[in-house]
């Protein structure tokens, strides 16, 4: 017979394996998407997704992708590229010095830089013009189009923010 802790030195077993004290903790890694198998589409349908509606999100973004297919290009590859060059290389970050607050240039890590690329791809094919484009999969299609192109509303917040940081390069030094 096989002796079971307590629910006391269960949940101290639980913290010690997830909550460390020190250093970072290691995000699981998500589930490929089921059509193409790219984890980068998995993260942007689940960005997609509004009040736990998965599906419907995954038949929006997989239209726009269809719709990019049917005008001769890899999806992926035009995705891909749309989420790279949207991604912004520097931003500004607020650093409190002497009681003034300076804009701080920083570099933005890779992962900030892929959610920044994905949040303004969405917000920016949203906020597309219903007259034109009469679906979110439409308005998707032709952001990530633009965005891969080096045009559109994503690319424009890209330099925007990076105007920013370097007007502000004369306060690098208060980087931390």
């Amino acid at each position: 017979m096989v002796l079971k802790p307590g629910p006391q030195v269960q949940r101290q077993l639980q913290r010690v394996n997830n909550m460390p004290r020190a250093g970072r903790i290691k995000k699981p890694l998500l589930i490929p998407d089921p059509i193409y198998g790219n984890r980068l589409l998995s993260r942007f349908i689940n960005r997609v997704m509004i009040n736990g509606k998965k599906s419907a999100a995954e038949r929006q973004v997989y239209k726009s992708l269809e719709a990019i297919k049917q005008k001769g290009e890899d999806p992926i590859k035009v995705f891909e590229l749309a989420i790279a060059t949207v991604g912004p290389k520097m931003e500004v970050r607020p650093r409190r010095v002497g009681g003034a607050s300076y804009q701080v240039p920083v570099e933005v890590r890779g992962d900030r830089r892929v959610a920044l690329a994905i949040r303004w791809i969405i917000a920016f094919a949203k906020k597309r013009s219903n007259k034109e484009f009469k679906s979110f999969a439409e308005k998707l299609e032709a952001e990530l189009l633009d965005a891969a192109k080096g045009v559109g509303e994503a690319i424009k917040k890209r330099d925007t923010v990076h105007r920013m940081a370097e007007a502000n390069r004369a306060f690098a030094h208060f980087k931390w």
